[in-house]
C-alpha cells in the first residue's frame, strides 16, 4: 500500500480515525501521541485485526512527531476537551500549544502533505496550523461542515423515517453555536425538505444540529463525540487520496468569498487530490449571508484572541 496517513492524537477521535482508514484500506497508518505505549498498543491491536478485514494495511504507533515523515495526509486530532472551570481562552491557548509543534513537525518532515484539522476550536486551530506550517491554503482544511451536515442528515432521516444516505444537507459557518444550517439547500433524493416537513420541525432540527455535539456530551457526562467526527475526517482523507472531487462543506481559508477574509470557516468546496480545488459561492439570501458573516465574526474574534490574525 503506497499511501501513508499520519494521525496526530491517539485518543478516541484519533484512534477511531486510524481504525476506519485502515479498515477501508486507504493507506498505511501511523498513530502518534505523547503518551508512551498508548499509540503503539492501539496500533498493534488494530494490526492484529487487519487479517480479519482481509486487507493488508500496516499500522504503527509512535510518540515522536517526526513519525509524520513522508505522509500524504496528516489528520490532526490531538487536543484538550473543554473541562469544567476552563474558559474559552484557556482552551484556545492550551490547544494552540499542541498545534504549534505539530505544525512545525509536519512542515519539516511531511512538506507535501495535505492536512485535515479536527482539534477544537476547529476553525481557529486550522488557521493556526496553516499559519505555522506556511502551507499553501489548499492543503490545510478543517473538518467541520461534513460532521455538522452528517448530524443534520441523521436527524432528518430519523424524523422522516428514511435512509440517511438519501438525505443531503448543507451546513456552513464556524464549527460551534453560530453554525449555519441551510434548509434551502437540503434535500431527500432531490426533494427539498421544505416539501416534506413543516417549518417548525425544520427549525427544531436545525437547532438540534447546532447543539449536536453538546447533546452527546450531556449524555456521556464524561466525554464527547468521536465516532462521527472520526468518520467525517476519514471521508475527507478518502476524497483526497482517491481524488474524488467531492462537493462538501469544509473549513477553509477565505480571501473575500462571502464577504469574509483572512479566516477559516465552513463553506462548500470541491475536495480532491489537490486538497481544496475550488470554493463554491452559493447565492445566499440576505438572512443566510448575515448569519454566515456573524459566524465569521465569532471565528475572527477567537483568532484575534490568539493573536494569530494576518
Amino acid at each position: 500500500m503506497k499511501n501513508k496517513v499520519a494521525v496526530i492524537g491517539g485518543g478516541n477521535v484519533g484512534a477511531s480515525a486510524a481504525l476506519f482508514i485502515a479498515e477501508r484500506a486507504l493507506a498505511n497508518v501511523t498513530l502518534i501521541d505523547i503518551v508512551d505505549g498508548m499509540p503503539q498498543g492501539k496500533s498493534l491491536d488494530m494490526q492484529q485485526a487487519a487479517p480479519l478485514w482481509h486487507k493488508a494495511p500496516t499500522l504503527e504507533g509512535s510518540t515522536d512527531l517526526a513519525a509524520v515523515r513522508g505522509s500524504d495526509v496528516v489528520v490532526m486530532t490531538a487536543g484538550f476537551p473543554r473541562k469544567p472551570g476552563m474558559s474559552r481562552s484557556d482552551l484556545l491557548k492550551a490547544n494552540a500549544d499542541i498545534i504549534r509543534p505539530a505544525a512545525q513537525a509536519v512542515k519539516k518532515h511531511a512538506p507535501n502533505a495535505t492536512v485535515v484539522v479536527v482539534t477544537n476550536p476547529l476553525d481557529v486551530m486550522a488557521h493556526l496550523f496553516w499559519k505555522i506550517s506556511a502551507f499553501a491554503k489548499n492543503r490545510v482544511i478543517g473538518m467541520a461542515g461534513i460532521l455538522d451536515s452528517a448530524r443534520m442528515r441523521a436527524f432528518l432521516a430519523m424524523e422522516l423515517g428514511v435512509s440517511g444516505s438519501d438525505v443531503h444537507a448543507m451546513v456552513l459557518g464556524g464549527h460551534g453555536d453560530s453554525m449555519v444550517p441551510l434548509p434551502r439547500f437540503t434535500t431527500v433524493s432531490g426533494i427539498a425538505i421544505t416539501e416534506l416537513l413543516a417549518k417548525d420541525r425544520i427549525d427544531a432540527i436545525s437547532q438540534r444540529t447546532r447543539e449536536g455535539g453538546a447533546e452527546i456530551v450531556k449524555l456521556l457526562k464524561t466525554g464527547s463525540a468521536y465516532y462521527a467526527p472520526a468518520m467525517s475526517a476519514v471521508e475527507m482523507v478518502e476524497a483526497i487520496l482517491t481524488d474524488q472531487k467531492r462537493l462538501v462543506p469544509c473549513s477553509v481559508l477565505l480571501e473575500g468569498e462571502y464577504g469574509l477574509k483572512n479566516l477559516f470557516i465552513g463553506v462548500p468546496i470541491v475536495l480532491g487530490g489537490q486538497g481544496v480545488e475550488k470554493i463554491i459561492e452559493l447565492k445566499l439570501t440576505p438572512d443566510e449571508l448575515a448569519a454566515l458573516q456573524k459566524s465569521g465574526k465569532d471565528v475572527s474574534d477567537m483568532i484575534a484572541e490568539l493573536s494569530v490574525a494576518v
